[in-house]
């Protein structure tokens, strides 16, 4: 969750750098900036489009702060040019699209050339299908392990209290009346695993935090809530299917089997 979350906040900082044909009138630039807004691939954030103009003596203001050299003295002239900064939609960060919208931006009359850090997105989009790969296959093996280790551990209650079973089976008990002691307890036990996991992960969010101010920024506390439900959740349903399936199957053995 928090990778997802900060892969989008990297994502909405980047921009892509419009430059505009020298000189141009005031009409013709706010044409390139009304052509711009009504693309469907710019970010829109409350309303307003995330476009910014920047004129070529502003640009050069900041370059000379950063820089603290003035190259106008020497050029005689500012060879900087006036320039839009977007900002781009999420769903559009993948090297194709970006690509396209370069080529879309540089036909609008008046443009002179798009660019914007190309190797940034592909790395982006690289690490998060690599951290979220890692962590289904992590995920994965832990639930397999999960299953397994409920299993055995309902097929030893069970061995431990076959022939009590078999002589309930005997007198004409039910299934689910045998069924119910072993189902109620799995229940119990899941939802405590699932609360415990979720004081454990609290612990954890609270000591990351503590050590990593900025981890704060990446968490969205609904979601942390509704995972934190989940667990509790899925700790009582995981155990109760587990062992409602191993003692259908342990129920179904015949008496030399028990032995």
């Amino acid at each position: 969750m928090q990778a997802n979350k900060l892969s989008n906040i990297v994502k909405k900082n980047i921009e892509i750098q419009i430059y505009l044909d020298k000189y141009l009138t005031e009409i013709e630039t706010a044409k390139v900036q009304r052509d711009l807004t009504v693309k469907p691939y710019l970010e829109v954030d409350e309303n307003k489009p995330q476009i910014t103009f920047i004129s070529k003596d502003e640009a050069a203001k900041r370059f000379i702060q950063a820089s603290g050299e003035d190259f106008t003295a020497f050029l005689g002239e500012n060879p900087l040019r006036d320039a839009f900064v977007i900002r781009i939609k999420s769903d559009f960060y993948q090297s194709q699209k970006m690509k396209l919208i370069k080529d879309d931006v540089e036909k609008i009359a008046g443009v002179f050339e798009a660019t914007y850090v190309e190797n940034l997105v592909d790395e982006i989009n690289k690490n998060l299908l690599k951290i979220t790969f890692i962590l289904l296959v992590f995920a994965g093996i832990l639930l397999f392990t999960i299953a397994i280790l409920i299993n055995n551990t309902i097929k030893l209650a069970l061995f431990s209290q076959r022939f009590l079973i078999r002589s309930m089976q005997l007198v004409g008990a039910k299934s689910f009346f045998i069924q119910k002691p072993f189902l109620i307890r799995s229940v119990v036990q899941g939802f405590c695993s699932g609360l415990i996991a979720s004081c454990l992960l609290i612990l954890l969010l609270y000591y990351a935090n503590r050590e990593i101010e900025e981890l704060v920024l990446l968490q969205d506390k609904e979601k942390i809530a509704i995972l934190l439900g989940s667990l509790c959740i899925l700790g009582p349903v995981i155990s109760l299917f587990s062992s409602y399936r191993s003692i259908s199957k342990y129920l179904q053995m015949s008496l030399d089997e028990l032995y």
